[in-house]
């Protein structure tokens, strides 16, 4: 099969993660993929944070760069029109963005099958956090989309809904989590090495990726590490940056925990698995209620005890006391009580770690599973 990806994502984070693996997992399954994607992407490097779109963004007023993004549509179409006209493909693949109408017009003007990842519902998620302005328009470029695609593909059920309530029907809805490659997260790393490499050797390793913000409750982490009575065999590893970095840091000085937690900062994609590999207890503090977190399959593949919030997205991979202990929700003492009872039973993080890891295979959590359900269900439709 050709399958043109398209996509409009311009920086090098857990988006591009997410493209890059789908792209590497269709072409190991045999099928050729042109990719069409903002020029910029062939030379950023990871972390790479969008560049002059991210200044344009922030130096323009909100109205006037939406405009710009809708505009910016014509050129993609243009693009995106001029590489299916050279490679004749026979399904297009276009990961959603707000105000991002190119796909939809091919489909409309080729009849191509057209497919659309969805990873978060971006018209209500930006007005949520105050940096939309033209709502309106922003909703019914989201809807036409939503609803123009022959099949959509939501990261978990929750955000399913969001699409069933815009009209699209079951029947177009297939929903598709995160997921991992196993060559970069095998089920068995060497743990005690990966301790060992980081100074960390003997610890019990708390650990959390990603980028840091003030909520998700870090601090909260370290004081319930604090209240453990072999707290000098605990460690706090985070390996990420974030606004809420000076904080945490700043809290573990005022209990006197420096000594007992280590921030790497931002680390390459290589070098993820290896510090995961060292956590003996991985952490997903908060997550919103739509999301599929790619962390939280990272911790799965690579066998970690997993601390994640009790709420319907999570569920949908997680199970408590099965393959992970749950928290409720904004319950900081709840949270913390997981932990220590974690930090105080090596056998439950065994347990729990081993389902974790046996997850990934059972419930087909990898890339190259979902590459094999989406085209498989695109040659089903083309069939029918």
């Amino acid at each position: 099969m050709k399958i043109l990806y398209h996509h409009r994502t311009a920086s090098k984070d857990g988006q591009d993660v997410h493209i890059e693996e789908m792209i590497a997992a269709m072409r190991r399954l045999g099928h050729e993929v042109i990719l069409v994607a903002p020029a910029m992407m062939e030379t950023a490097s990871f972390g790479h944070d969008g560049g002059l779109v991210a200044f344009v963004k922030k130096m323009l007023p909100g109205a006037v760069y939406e405009l710009l993004e809708l505009g910016y549509s014509v050129a993609a179409y243009r693009k995106l029109k001029a590489a299916y006209d050279r490679h004749r493909p026979d399904v297009l693949y276009e990961r959603y963005n707000l105000f991002f109408l190119p796909g939809l017009w091919l489909k409309k003007n080729t009849g191509i099958p057209y497919l659309l990842e969805v990873n978060s519902p971006l018209a209500q998620e930006r007005a949520a956090y105050g940096s939309l302005k033209l709502t309106a328009l922003a909703k019914w470029t989201e809807k036409a989309v939503w609803r123009g695609a022959d099949i959509t593909f939501p990261v978990t059920d929750v955000l399913a809904d969001f699409l069933r309530e815009d009209g699209v029907p079951d029947s177009r809805i297939m929903v598709v989590p995160n997921g991992i490659n196993r060559q970069r997260f095998p089920a068995h790393p060497d743990s005690e090495a990966a301790r060992a490499e980081l100074g960390l050797g003997g610890k019990v390793v708390l650990g959390f990726t990603g980028f840091i913000r003030d909520w998700h409750g870090l601090p909260d982490v370290l004081d319930a590490m604090r209240a453990m009575p072999n707290r000098d065999e605990l460690h706090l590893l985070v390996v990420g940056d974030g606004p809420g970095r000076a904080g945490l840091e700043e809290h573990a000085r005022q209990i006197g925990m420096v000594d007992q937690m280590t921030c790497l900062g931002l680390v390459g994609r290589d070098q993820v698995a290896k510090c995961i590999a060292a956590f003996d207890i991985a952490l997903q503090p908060k997550v919103v209620d739509y999301a599929s977190p790619l962390k939280l399959f990272e911790y799965m593949g690579l066998g970690r005890a997993i601390v994640a919030p009790d709420q319907p997205n999570i569920r949908e991979v997680l199970v408590d006391e099965d393959n992970a202990l749950l928290f409720r929700p904004d319950d900081m003492e709840h949270f913390r009580g997981q932990i220590m009872r974690l930090c105080g039973d090596a056998t439950l993080r065994r347990r729990l770690g081993d389902a974790a890891s046996a997850s990934i295979e059972s419930r087909g959590l990898t890339w190259d599973d979902n590459a094999r359900r989406v085209l498989a269900l695109v040659k089903a439709t083309s069939s029918a």
